[in-house]
């Protein structure tokens, strides 16, 4: 499987360089930009949350045999169900909260369905398709969030003895999160600015909620290797985005710890530290022309083991 995908594992090298001379010619897209921007909203950069190169998504693809139905598990709005779609005839995006749903954007072939904790096993198992139902499984940003023993004896339900589920997240604190600025990429915590944010925020984490600062290194995934990003050993890549000054503050006050520090009545990111934000963001329209950020990501890929596919009957 490993060999299979060789030619469609992102390059980090590539992409840094990418991005870099993206940065480059930044100054020559600015009126490009406001032509852009002038007929179309900039909602699509303010959303705060990475984006994945269709590269990401064959690669994710290619894992499976079948391509008929996938489910992506904390859709959130949708962003990874988009991408998922281009290569799977259906797809199931769910999440426990109707706020995040309601954000999602239509797409032909991705159903959106609300999921509350609530919900039964054999009801979702149900709505999913059955047992033994599902090509890919997929879940972008969201495991920590999860009942793990839970989830993963539904993916032992649902998914079918060839289907593949994949996990993957990023995180952008201390020399993990890239920042490009006017002489190249640097890191944004050399100012301070946002491991300030993060460490005022860190207390109002939720007591549910997994650390995955470790990059999913400890994060239990009791599904067979398929030769890339296996329990223990994460595969690494860079995911690269763009964004506005609004869209970057969007991505601070969606932060899980800055959000429920909010939710508790407490807003750490203050006034003051928004305006020093934008005083280090540079001198240019902050409100409109996105620049390039680069993310640190990370996932893990497994199977079905033997077992679990003889306790199903399969």
């Amino acid at each position: 499987m490993a060999e299979e995908t060789t030619d469609l594992l992102i390059n980090e090298s590539e992409l840094v360089e990418e991005t870099s001379d993206a940065l480059a010619d930044e100054s020559e897209m600015s009126e490009e930009f406001y032509d852009f921007l002038s007929d179309r909203p900039v909602a699509e950069y303010w959303d705060g949350r990475p984006t994945y190169l269709q590269e990401w998504y064959s690669m994710v693809a290619n894992f499976s045999t079948g391509h008929s139905r996938a489910w992506d598990v904390g859709t959130g709005n949708g962003i990874a169900a988009h991408g998922i779609a281009e290569f799977y005839d259906e797809v199931i995006a769910t999440d426990i909260s109707e706020v995040e749903l309601e954000k999602a954007r239509p797409h032909p072939k991705v159903t959106y369905m609300h999921t509350p904790p609530s919900m039964s096993d054999e009801e979702l198992i149900s709505k999913l398709g059955g047992e033994a139902s599902l090509d890919m499984i997929t879940v972008a940003q969201a495991i920590q969030y999860f009942d793990l023993p839970r989830f993963y004896s539904m993916v032992n339900r649902v998914l079918k003895p060839d289907g593949v589920i994949i996990v993957w997240g990023y995180i952008n604190e201390k020399s993990e999160f890239f920042f490009n600025g006017e002489s190249g990429p640097k890191f944004l915590p050399q100012d301070l600015l946002w491991e300030r944010l993060l460490e005022s925020a860190l207390p109002y984490r939720g007591p549910n909620v997994r650390d995955i600062s470790d990059e999913y290194k400890t994060l239990p995934f009791p599904f067979e290797d398929v030769g890339i990003g296996g329990e223990g050993d994460p595969f690494n890549l860079i995911i690269p985005t763009r964004l506005t000054f609004e869209g970057f503050l969007e991505m601070a006050r969606a932060w899980p710890d800055v959000a429920a520090a909010k939710d508790q009545g407490v807003d750490v990111l203050s006034e003051e530290l928004i305006e020093e934000f934008r005083a280090d963001w540079g001198d240019r329209p902050v409100d409109l022309i996105p620049r390039p950020f680069l993310f640190k990501g990370f996932m893990l890929a497994g199977s079905l083991k033997k077992e679990s596919m003889d306790v199903n009957g399969s």
